[in-house]
């Protein structure tokens, strides 16, 4: 059997400990190289994937921010698949010194420690 594509997650699979090794990165040339699509699957912001690989510009399509966001790197459009998160929300995990916090085009990320004061923020913002 041919496989057309490989979709693959960032951390934990392509990624060891946040950075790819050289050996990955030569894998995925020769796999585009062979004519197959590539598509990278991740929880991460597209901002910081892309701060921290930069060949992300390899993969043919990338769905970031747990599904909430399609890129496609060639063309660099942006396709979101939810509304953006308020303004007032943010801020209100801010001033709760919600650390670290990162803010996509769609989701707010943050760490376990925190889920009690991002579930009252939500509650208190209507965001149910």
């Amino acid at each position: 059997m041919r496989y057309l594509s490989l979709a693959a997650d960032y951390d934990g699979t392509l990624a060891t400990h946040g950075k790819v090794d050289q050996c990955v990165i030569e894998a995925l040339y020769r796999l585009k190289a062979s004519q197959r699509k590539l598509i990278l699957v991740t929880g991460r912001i597209l901002d910081e994937l892309k701060a921290v690989f930069p060949e992300h510009t390899l993969f043919d399509h990338i769905v970031a921010e747990n599904g909430a966001l399609l890129y496609n790197p060639a063309t660099k459009e942006e396709r979101t698949l939810g509304e953006v998160p308020p303004p007032s929300f943010v801020s209100a995990l801010r001033r709760r010194q919600v650390q670290p916090l990162s803010v996509g085009k769609v989701i707010v990320a943050t760490w376990e420690p925190h889920h009690t004061t991002v579930l009252e923020t939500i509650k208190n913002s209507g965001l149910e």
